[in-house]
């Protein structure tokens, strides 16, 4: 019975339900606040990704030994955070002014990092590195049902969002490099077939990849293409003039007043506008019907949860702290970069800016080749970003429906067809890209973020190393608490603002 004792001693990955029970006796060997700083401890975890000798063990789809550098891992979370909801911020600051979006950045950001805590806190204490398996550990079947599904919806809704810009965005560029004429009805010209050619090309190939840790290199080349994006918008900052002249309107104005001298015409335009100085200054606090929307864009922002434990599996020499490092330098450089993006977008544009950033630059000049280029380089980021956030749906659909099967290529192919296409018939049928941040990130994320991480936390700690009534216990049902205060609040407004009929951000995007 020696070898089965052995192998009841360490649980690979979360996988079996059985081992996992049988993990109260190595829980007291563990230290309570660095479980896996303990070098026997480390070495423990870490054999649970090496085969067991003999053939004993069967692979699990995510049994292997980690071997992805830090750098790497930094690139993959930062990935999974960085995505379409940067296009959002500006918006969000011109509906709450610098100050208050600062305060709100800042505290969505301390937020989730203690979050990750909580997370990789109860992982070391269990040996478990699946998100699902925390559920289970802690709540039985239905923690792991509740897990899987908000991570489905909250990575749904991400790859949808970020699928839609390839949609909204993709025919664009391709219409300013042809010169092609607004009534073409090129197929090429058509979003909804773009959408799926990428989706066929580019992201099922990726999504495909045996491990997460494969996409580090794209994961950084993503990265450095919203670093272009973010360098473009400073540099614009300081190139458009407020009021900015529309495009479209000039051209009608040209057409409309074609006889007019272009001095008489620009004196006429820029009365015509001249109302518009009145926007052009901003604000430092402000709260409208937009406000509603923020809060769920900057959650959803910075909702990273569903990749911390599978890029923690993966990690070179994996340690509690080590992947804390990750998180942290991973959404300190997403927390600068969404802040200057946010900020220099709004000093650009103030209240004109769109929900969806982009779209603004195109209505100055839809030929500009800066502009162009940035479109390229969001395209590239944003469907580069999928594969990335696929993975964890993959992964939460074989633990809940596959929980005990062993790796196959035929089922991992499988479920990462028919996700990407369920995700291609949301993204054809989805009304706007506002809509998408604002539901999402007003259910699943704060479950994601708040909830969920907190109460494994509670259930999963020892009452005898931390007690209901321990400051660390405490602050974290006050975390939880939080939580569903803020899925509520957040589904309120939303559904107030619709009701009411406030809302414009369908109109736009």
């Amino acid at each position: 019975m020696e070898p089965a004792q052995s192998e009841m001693s360490i649980l690979p990955n979360g996988k079996s339900h059985d081992l996992a029970e049988e993990m109260c006796v190595p829980v007291k060997t563990l230290h309570e606040e660095e479980p896996f700083d303990d070098p026997e401890g480390a070495t423990a975890e870490s054999e649970e990704f090496l085969p067991t000798g003999g053939g004993k063990k069967p692979v699990r789809f995510t049994d292997f030994e980690g071997k992805t550098s830090f750098g790497m891992s930094v690139f993959n979370l930062g990935n999974a955070i960085m995505g379409s909801g940067i296009l959002g911020l500006s918006f969000a600051m011109a509906n709450t002014g610098i100050l208050l979006f600062l305060f709100l950045l800042t505290a969505v950001a301390l937020l989730s990092l203690y979050s990750v805590h909580l997370m990789l806190k109860s992982a070391g204490v269990v040996g478990i590195r699946a998100y699902e398996q925390l559920g289970q550990r802690a709540f039985g079947t239905p923690g792991k049902m509740a897990a899987g599904i908000a991570i489905t919806l909250q990575n749904v809704g991400a790859m949808s969002s970020y699928l839609y810009i390839v949609k909204s965005e993709f025919p664009l560029v391709i219409q300013a490099f042809l010169k092609a004429d607004d009534t073409s009805s090129e197929w090429y010209l058509n979003g909804n077939y773009l959408v799926v050619l990428v989706s066929v090309c580019i992201i099922l190939p990726l999504a495909l990849m045996k491990q997460i840790g494969y996409l580090g290199y794209t994961s950084g080349f993503s990265l450095s293409c919203m670093v272009f994006f973010l360098t473009a918008v400073i540099y614009k900052r300081f190139q458009i003039p407020c009021p900015f002249e529309d495009y479209t309107s000039n051209v009608t104005d040209v057409h409309t007043v074609s006889n007019i001298s272009l001095v008489d015409h620009g004196h006429a335009y820029h009365n015509a506008h001249m109302d518009d100085d009145s926007h052009c200054g901003p604000r430092l606090f402000t709260i409208n019907s937009q406000t509603a929307y923020t809060i769920p864009i900057l959650a959803f922002a910075f909702v990273c949860h569903p990749e911390v434990l599978p890029i923690y599996t993966e990690l070179r020499n994996p340690t509690q702290k080590r992947m804390q490092n990750v998180s942290n330098v991973s959404i300190l450089i997403m927390y600068t970069m969404y802040f200057l993006a946010a900020l220099f977008g709004y000093l650009t544009f103030y209240d004109k800016v769109e929900s969806e950033l982009l779209h603004t630059y195109s209505r100055i000049d839809p030929f500009d080749t800066l502009i162009l280029c940035v479109r390229l380089a969001v395209l590239t980021a944003v469907t580069l970003t999928v594969p990335i956030v696929l993975f964890p749906v993959r992964r939460a659909i074989q633990q809940m429906v596959f929980p005990t099967s062993a790796f196959n290529w035929l089922r991992h192919v499988a479920i990462a067809l028919i996700i990407l296409t369920f995700i291609n018939m949301l993204v054809i049928f989805a009304p706007n890209i506002l809509g998408i941040f604002g539901i999402i990130g007003a259910t699943s994320a704060p479950c994601l973020i708040f909830i969920f991480p907190a109460a494994f936390y509670i259930r999963i700690i020892p009452k005898d190393k931390e007690p209901m009534n321990s400051t660390p216990k405490i602050v974290a049902m006050a975390f939880a608490a939080l939580g569903v205060l803020f899925m509520f609040m957040s589904l309120s407004f939303i559904i107030i603002d619709w009701t009411t009929g406030s809302s414009n951000a369908g109109g736009g995007h």
